[in-house]
């Protein structure tokens, strides 16, 4: 084998494997708490316990919120799949601005907050951990 086909051999990453799925999962997660959010009555009325505010926004544009971030976080675990180095990045970056926001929905929904942010630090690991360069098995 010569040193050009070496060089442009790329490592297979179980982790990046591993990432691109928790990354759709969330995704799916995501758009699901946000349609919830935005089309169920009972779920609107179990949160109107912090008074139909949630910090900034009400209730229906947490939703399309989700709803928004999951969309995105499926085209990045797309990418991650499908060995772009650009989503690597993006979906480090959006597992944080994912926990961030489950963190802010925390007094709606705790228990499913920490274990979406529970999946967003996982994600974030496996993201980091292959070298550069690798793509998804």
């Amino acid at each position: 084998m010569s040193t050009v086909a070496k060089a442009t051999e790329r490592i297979g990453s179980g982790w990046l494997s591993f990432a691109g799925l928790l990354i759709l999962l969330l995704g799916v997660f995501n758009v699901v708490e946000g349609i919830f959010a935005i089309a169920n009555d009972r779920y609107a009325a179990y949160a109107t316990s912090t008074q139909g505010e949630l910090y900034v926004f009400n209730l229906h544009t947490w939703g399309w919120l989700h709803v928004l971030l999951g969309v995105v976080l499926i085209a990045v675990g797309a990418g991650i799949w499908s060995g772009k180095e650009w989503a690597r990045g993006a979906g480090i970056g959006l597992a944080g601005a994912t926990a961030l926001l489950q963190m802010l929905y925390l007094p709606v929904y705790p228990f499913w907050s920490l274990i979406n942010i529970g999946l967003c630090i996982l994600v974030i690991y496996a993201l980091v951990v292959p070298p550069r360069g690798s793509t998804a098995d």
